[in-house]
């Protein structure tokens, strides 16, 4: 499986931005998709996650309420969608795939077997 993130930018706090992830290859059915995002000199860290079968999402507990992840069966797309984007939002965000996956394990890096490029997200004050 092949990922393309894409959807990243420089925006104003405040203002929202939708990420894409679509798969190549194959489609995410049976797969469980998530979002990282990483900053210089830090982990990545578990964004969102959502189980394509069902579509059961989970998120970062600072995140909920401002992030939504979705998905599109008919475009083989995953969505992160951002609102009320904060300057320490500003990282490189991940989109990655896992064939096999206890649910329980989505916002664990390690559980990952596919991983995109990155889109890079710039919020300014």
């Amino acid at each position: 499986v092949q990922l393309q993130a894409s959807g990243g930018g420089l925006v104003l706090a405040g203002a929202s931005l939708r990420l894409s992830c679509v798969a190549s290859g194959r489609t995410f059915s049976g797969y469980n998709v998530g979002w990282f995002r990483q900053t210089p000199g830090k982990e990545r860290e578990f964004v969102a996650g959502i189980k394509w079968s069902g579509g059961t999402t989970t998120y970062a507990d600072s995140l909920k309420g401002r992030f939504t992840i979705s998905r599109d069966i008919a475009k083989n797309t995953v969505y992160l969608q951002m609102n009320s984007l904060k300057p320490e939002d500003t990282a490189v965000y991940y989109c990655a795939a896992a064939a096999r996956m206890i649910h329980s394990q989505i916002g664990v890096l390690s559980s990952y077997q596919y991983w995109g490029q990155g889109t890079l997200v710039t919020v300014s004050r």
